[in-house]
């Protein structure tokens, strides 16, 4: 009996403090909101107003209807995004497949040696990869964040081992009728992966859809620029459009809420199951 009222004293307490954290974390976001709604001189006023005296939509007014392209800045994300998510998604599940399923010489060594690359950190490949997209004519075209958003040693190992909890017994017995490994793969293998398919795609949508770096090494015309780089055009020679940048800020979240509603089940599914068994 004193177990479990510990159990359940200890349960009520982190979930009071995760519940604590959770509200810290979420308050920037709230003031974000709130400031995109009050007028430029109210924004940093102290204390702060979390609910505007005066409530303006000039700010989304000129986000959208200004001299500073938004909308293709906007554009520009979704199509970088989309190309990344659906590059990423499909490499990473036949290369994990691969890795998981057949049986080929050094697999083992191949793969952890692609893993490993996971140390370096990101900033690093800045310049080879300047570098290299100067040379191919990459340079200032979406390809140059396109492209290395595609391949990528995290999604293979992500889906590499929630391969290796489907049973081996279900693709010996489609091989059995004649089946062969894409068929195994795109009607056994990949319909019950949908869980850890989905929590990539929002891996991989978050991170690119908040990219700051890439674009701002290899984008050099505005006209190219996705929503991270093209919020440094609200700003002019005597002081920064803070209102729009929020406004501009809260519209950009929209698609990460709607992407991670659409997968929220899923997500948790695939986190809780990827990764158990080696």
């Amino acid at each position: 009996m004193g177990n479990i009222r510990g159990i359940r004293y200890t349960k009520l307490f982190l979930t009071v403090v995760l519940s604590a954290l959770s509200i810290v974390m979420l308050l920037p976001f709230v003031w974000m909101l709130s400031a995109s709604f009050k007028p430029e001189n109210q924004i940093f006023s102290v204390p702060i107003d979390w609910i505007p005296k005066t409530w303006t939509f000039d700010h989304y007014i000129k986000v959208w209807g200004s001299s500073v392209p938004f909308y293709l800045f906007f554009l520009n994300s979704l199509k970088v995004t989309f190309f990344c998510v659906v590059g990423e998604v499909c490499t990473s599940a036949l290369a994990g497949y691969a890795f998981a399923k057949i049986r080929f010489r050094f697999r083992e060594i191949i793969f952890w040696l692609y893993v490993a690359t996971l140390i370096f950190p990101g900033q690093m490949m800045l310049i080879p990869r300047f570098v290299l997209f100067r040379l191919t004519g990459l340079y200032n075209t979406h390809w140059s964040l396109i492209l290395p958003g595609m391949f990528t040693a995290f999604g293979t190992f992500m889906l590499r081992q929630f391969f290796l909890t489907i049973p081996d017994e279900l693709s010996e017995s489609a091989k059995l009728d004649g089946a062969g490994h894409f068929t195994v793969f795109t009607r056994i293998v990949l319909p019950l992966s949908f869980a850890a398919v989905s929590a990539l795609v929002i891996f991989q949508f978050v991170g690119t859809w908040n990219d700051y770096e890439s674009p701002l090494v290899y984008i050099r015309e505005r006209r190219l620029a996705t929503i991270p780089l093209g919020l440094l055009f609200f700003r002019d020679d005597n002081a920064s459009q803070y209102g729009a940048i929020m406004a501009a800020s809260v519209c950009s979240l929209v698609p990460i809420f709607a992407v991670f509603l659409t997968f929220q089940k899923q997500f948790v599914a695939g986190i809780a199951t990827s990764g158990l068994k080696e």
